[in-house]
């Protein structure tokens, strides 16, 4: 699970961790490859999860869909044969990060349809992140579906693909969310819950975990996340 891949800009004091720099993030997938892992985006990962296939991949995600994962993620992931997916907030395409840039005190650029086209011609995916980036355990059942359904309907709309993987905001849901999110035809959904996700039957593809890597996170600390089992979900 990564957010921006760029340097922290000048000033900020919170969030830090969100960054990754696009070094280190180069060094990592080389990490990867070095350990024997094929990065995947979700959908390209869906075989592994549903037991069909086996392998040694790893689900490269990327949450809110900003431009510097356009600008400096695209290019290594080509460079390794990677995928990708990246989760984009519909009702702010080519705008800012309006859900918390009063906290961060800065505005992030979110790619544009345009943007997020180049993204997929690029061979990565485009998920869903909800139309607001809205808690959706505080939503009423009406919201929650406007929300999840609007935000599938405005971005296969906006960008002529189809998408299938939903990711929830702040990793916040609750029994309704799933059912919401299954309802509307997404084929997997992940959390922020921490941990490897289970194949074949014991997998539940509308939960699951995935594994953070934060800016101060090192390289060996990567590789140990990588190779663990089973990571504390409550940790």
């Amino acid at each position: 699970m990564y957010h921006n891949i760029a340097d922290v800009p000048e000033g900020i004091t919170v969030y830090r961790s969100l960054y990754v720099s696009p070094g280190a993030f180069a060094r990592q997938l080389a990490l990867l490859r070095t350990l024997g892992y094929r990065g995947v985006s979700m959908s390209d990962a869906m075989p592994y999860l549903r037991g069909e296939r086996s392998g040694k991949v790893a689900v490269i995600t990327l949450d809110d869909g900003y431009v510097d994962n356009l600008e400096w993620a695209m290019d290594t992931l080509r460079r390794y044969g990677f995928t990708a997916t990246c989760y984009a907030v519909s009702g702010y395409l080519g705008q800012y990060n309006a859900w918390d840039d009063a906290k961060l005190g800065v505005r992030k650029p979110l790619m544009s349809a345009e943007q997020l086209r180049a993204w997929h011609a690029g061979g990565m995916e485009v998920g869903a992140h909800s139309r607001t980036h809205v808690r959706l355990s505080q939503c009423s059942d009406q919201q929650q579906r406007e929300e999840i359904h609007g935000c599938k309907a405005e971005l296969e709309d906006r960008l002529g693909i189809p998408v299938t993987q939903f990711c929830y905001p702040y990793g916040d849901y609750d029994e309704r969310a799933v059912h919401a999110t299954r309802e509307a035809g997404y084929a997997a959904a992940t959390t922020t819950d921490r941990g490897r996700a289970e194949s074949g039957a014991s997998a539940d593809l509308w939960r699951l975990p995935r594994i953070q890597v934060a800016r101060h996170h090192l390289l060996p600390q990567v590789a140990a996340k990588v190779l663990t089992r089973y990571e504390d979900k409550r940790a």
